[in-house]
Parts: C-alpha cells; structure tokens; sequence
C-alpha cells in the first residue's frame, strides 16, 4: 500500500528553527544592522519550491513565531510573512526561470516590502526602534545570501527527499 501523506513537514519545521536560531544570535551593534531576514528567506525558498504545501498560512504562523521570539508587537510579522508567502505563490512559476541576479533583486524588493509593513505596524502602535533606512541593509544582505541558502536548502531537500 502506497503512502500518500506528504514527507518532510519535519525537515520544513526543523529549518525554519534553524533560521530562527541565527534570527536571535547576538551581533555587534555595527553588524546588527545587516542582519539577512533569516526566516522570510527560509519561508521563501518552501513557497518556492512546494507552493501546494507551504502558502500564506504558513507565512502567518512563522511570523507570529518571530513575533514572539523577537518580543515585537503580535502580529506585525505575522501579517508582513503572510504578505511575502502571498506574493511568493504569485510569482514563483516566474522566479524559478529567473536568472541569479533577477532572483536577488526579486528577494530585495520581498524583503524590503516586507521590513516596510513591519515598520509601519511599529510606527503605528508608537514603537519605532529603527530608523526607517536600515530596511535597505537587511534587504541587501539578505538578497547577497540568497544563493548560499537556496543551495543549503536545496542540498536538504535532496537529502531527506521533502516533496
């Protein structure tokens, strides 16, 4: 008898803890500024790469765990990962043609709309703790490591046939 429930919903969780794990490694202040968007790449990837499975709810409880792992105001991820889960299913027939460069530059711009949506929830409930152009450095640091991700995760994928 064949096994039709799906495989590796263990394998997702297991690296979207490790993207949290390096959300919350403490930086110098310096570098603090540029740190990538570790769990919105990680999601990104999934949506990419499974878009049947991994979609706008699961942006949505991977943003409330960053809201509660950073200890900003509940929901504010929630609603800015739904957003890039939503805009991922959108174009990902598109982004996996893209080349490298036109790949980073889609994740610059998902990245950076979805810092924006994050800061204007924070400037909304009166607690802005950034500076609105640091938005740029985590998109730009983030877009410089899509590569490497992908191809860790991707490397995952393979090992522990997730499908």
């Amino acid at each position: 008898m064949r096994d039709d429930r799906p495989a590796g919903t263990g394998v997702l969780i297991v690296t979207l803890l490790l993207a949290a794990l390096l959300e919350v490694v403490p930086l110098p202040d310096a570098a603090n500024w540029v740190r990538p968007e570790w769990m919105l790449l990680v999601l990104v990837y999934w949506v990419l790469i499974l878009p049947r499975r991994v979609g706008v709810l699961w942006g949505f409880f991977v943003g409330l765990y960053m809201d509660v792992l950073t200890g900003t105001t509940l929901g504010q991820w929630g609603l800015g990962f739904s957003l890039g889960a939503f805009i991922m299913l959108l174009a990902y027939k598109r982004m996996r043609v893209f080349t490298v460069l036109q790949q980073c530059a889609v994740i610059f711009l998902l990245v950076g709309s979805v810092s924006l949506l994050a800061y204007l929830v924070q400037e909304a409930v009166g607690r802005t703790l950034y500076p609105p152009y640091t938005i740029l450095y985590s998109s730009l640091a983030s877009a410089i490591v899509w590569r490497p991700v992908c191809a860790l995760l991707r490397w995952v994928q393979l090992r522990f046939i997730v499908r």
